[in-house]
């Protein structure tokens, strides 16, 4: 039975939950344009810890979200995630931000194409099917009407904070959702599958997935 901290700083929301057996029981989160990552993540996993009745020497092992997104959120993520591994001797786990995303956005059919903001007129992206296998790789995308041509044949859902650039730029035909954001609560199937897997970080060389060197989401 694996008790998992989940932390999900990629973007400006900040999210914390935690989890039982692939299974979201508190979370603790805000969305705030502020990125006041710094200053909210410590207490948000006090306040995740406390609601379940739980402590930090309770946990099995903690799950971060490793990017890409922005560089200070990342950073702020990782460093908590690694120093509280490291004081109570338990496993690092990481997830991709966009395979976070896609959890929490569930379709009959089509493709999934979840989108974080890269400032300009680009975004972090990768393809998905509906049963949340990646079909294209991670990337860092400049949009214009030219691309993503490859699935006009079929639904496509674009959701994320990159989404409203995209539904000015593309001339793709699909369904956007601009207010979607990466949550911790659509962590605890990965990380807990990651745990079973035994797929564990290395406390010393781990460090987030920027993509792009020194990229702030604003």
């Amino acid at each position: 039975m694996a008790l998992i901290l989940n932390i999900e700083t990629a973007t400006k929301n900040c999210s914390v939950s935690l989890a039982r057996d692939g299974m979201s029981l508190v979370c603790v989160e805000e969305n705030s344009d502020r990125y006041s990552h710094a200053e909210k993540l410590h207490r948000f996993i006090s306040y995740t810890l406390e609601g379940a009745r739980l402590r930090l020497s309770d946990l099995n092992a903690i799950c971060v979200s490793k990017g890409p997104g922005s560089y200070t959120g990342l950073r702020i993520g990782v460093s908590a995630v690694k120093g509280l591994c490291f004081g109570l001797n338990i496993p690092l786990l990481s997830i991709d931000t966009l395979s976070v995303m896609t959890q929490g956005f569930d379709v009959d059919h089509g493709i999934l194409l979840p989108m974080i903001d890269a400032r300009r007129d680009e975004v972090y992206t990768a393809a998905f099917d509906r049963y949340k296998n990646k079909v294209a790789p991670t990337q860092a995308k400049i949009l214009d009407r030219n691309i993503f041509q490859e699935y006009r044949k079929n639904k496509v859902y674009i959701f994320g904070d990159g989404a409203r650039k995209a539904e000015k730029l593309l001339s793709l035909s699909a369904s956007y959702f601009p207010d979607f954001y990466p949550s911790a609560r659509h962590m605890a199937f990965l990380s807990e599958r990651l745990f079973k897997e035994e797929s564990f970080g290395n406390l010393d060389s781990f460090e987030p997935f920027y993509l792009k060197d020194f990229v702030s989401i604003k």
